[in-house]
């Protein structure tokens, strides 16, 4: 029995990790069961790629494909596509395990499903109903291909379910990146110096995360966000973990040093370091669907830029995060002075016990174990 975990972004490698854990702690009972991960390359550097396996404690992956960078979502997720489909036409596997919504999620899925290779989507059922965006295109299209699908929480299984889907192939057995935050946060406590090497203090600061293309693509639209960071500076500290793509933009426009005299502008931060500021924070400003939650699971307060709602739902409802368009500095700052007033959210935990991935390879294990079962029959 093999199991293909496909990996390529930063969020594909928080959401393995868990679940690669989960794997090889149940091969000490199944010897049969192997797995391999195949990286597909699209989030590529030490800073976005490398130093999670490292922190995370997994295996690096048995495949890393060479991607080009930079290239358009067309050209991108077909070569990545290309590139699985011959790792998968070698190895075989009963299963993939496509996680999230991005390019790498979809390519991975694609492949095996051409090659009539099961897919188990982690993270299933998620929806904005906005065909503009290419994270909506890619997990809708992941979930039509999939055998066997493990939305994180009730409104991904209401999702699925609405759209046709038979309650046999849904799983809902919580967020594989809660599973994360409570293996890696007292491991993150110990060994992160990021407050210390920023020199920042306990709840005297916001961490801000801007990576869309939506928000980076134009110099425009950057400083929208950008200067209501420098505006709010002046009453608190905001440290800004910088995408190398924005990075890119402001050096082309001749700002960064404008901004970086303003803003604590650092370079991208490992799993641990990450989880360790957020946890520290007054405020959380993001774009982010990942860091949304990790903010939550951290009980800091999160302000979500983005033009369309959030899939996770559950966390404005209990008031944990605000949604903000970011069409004026105005705007966001105006939410942002009073997010650093308001009140926590209320108590709860929409998204599982933090035991999903340990769920989830269980029941991809059992199905396969069927299916050999009837076909030997």
């Amino acid at each position: 029995m093999k199991l293909c975990v496909v990996v390529g972004t930063r969020p594909n490698f928080i959401k393995a990790a868990p679940l690669i854990t989960a794997i090889r702690k149940l091969q000490k009972r199944k010897k049969d069961l192997e797995f391999f991960t195949l990286h597909n390359g699209q989030h590529f550097d030490e800073n976005m790629s490398d130093i999670f396996f490292r922190e995370m404690q997994i295996p690096k992956p048995q495949y890393m494909l060479s991607i080009e960078s930079g290239s358009g979502h067309g050209k991108q997720t077909g070569e990545m596509l290309a590139k699985t489909e011959e790792v998968l036409m070698i190895e075989r596997p009963d299963m993939v395990i496509s996680i999230g919504d991005t390019n790498s999620t979809l390519a991975g899925a694609l492949a095996a499903a051409k090659l009539l290779i099961p897919v188990a989507h982690v993270e299933a059922g998620l929806r904005m109903y906005n065909k503009g965006l290419a994270e909506d295109i890619n997990r809708t299209l992941v979930d039509f291909m999939s055998t066997l699908l493990f939305p994180p929480s009730d409104s991904g299984t209401r999702n699925l379910l609405k759209e046709g889907f038979s309650k046999k192939q849904v799983f809902q057995y919580g967020d594989v990146m809660y599973d994360a935050i409570l293996q890696f946060d007292k491991i993150a406590d110990k060994q992160s110096k990021a407050m210390k090497t920023l020199g920042l203090k306990k709840k005297e600061f916001i961490l801000a995360t801007v990576h869309r293309a939506e928000h980076t693509g134009t110099i425009e639209q950057a400083k929208i966000i950008l200067d209501a960071f420098v505006a709010i500076s002046g009453q608190i500290k905001v440290v800004l973990p910088m995408h190398p793509r924005t990075k890119k933009l402001l050096v082309e426009h001749d700002l960064f040093d404008h901004y970086s005299s303003h803003i604590q502008i650092v370079d991208p931060l490992g799993y641990l370091d990450t989880i360790a500021l957020e946890k520290q924070a007054k405020l959380i400003v993001t774009d982010s669907g990942g860091v949304q939650k990790e903010g939550f699971y951290q009980k800091t307060p999160v302000i979500f830029l983005f033009n369309v709602k959030t899939t996770w739902v559950e966390l404005v409802e209990m008031g944990w995060m605000v949604e903000v368009q970011p069409k004026s500095t105005a705007q966001i700052l105006k939410q942002i002075k009073k997010s650093l007033d308001s009140k926590p959210g209320k108590n709860g935990q929409p998204y599982g016990k933090g035991n999903a991935a340990e769920l989830i390879i269980a029941k991809i294990v059992e199905y396969l174990e069927k299916e050999k079962k009837g076909a030997k029959k």
